[in-house]
């Protein structure tokens, strides 16, 4: 289902390096989640109605009330360095 060469794809795309061990490990692995996913896609699901969570009482949202906050200058003071009213950090890209 997987061969080799797509799993070095896979790696240089997510900027991995993997040894020949871990090459043909994943090779299998992926393939065996790839044939997982094959027959779940067999499954007949029409007559399922879609949910969101397993507990129908769950409801793990809540209302959006503003609430006081600190101040700018009350955050900033725990920041190391502060320069023109934004915490200040060293650069990182050229």
């Amino acid at each position: 289902m997987i061969d080799r060469e797509q799993v070095l794809r896979v790696a240089e795309l997510a900027r991995l390096r993997i040894s020949e061990d871990e090459v043909e490990k994943f090779t299998d692995q992926l393939g065996s989640i790839l044939e997982f996913v094959e027959q779940l896609k067999s499954v007949d699901t029409a007559e399922v109605e879609p949910t969101c969570f397993l507990e129908p009482l769950h409801d793990p949202t809540r209302p959006d009330v503003e609430k006081p906050s600190l101040s700018r200058e009350d955050l900033l003071q725990n920041g190391p360095k502060v320069k023109n009213g934004f915490f200040a950090i060293p650069k990182v890209i050229g």
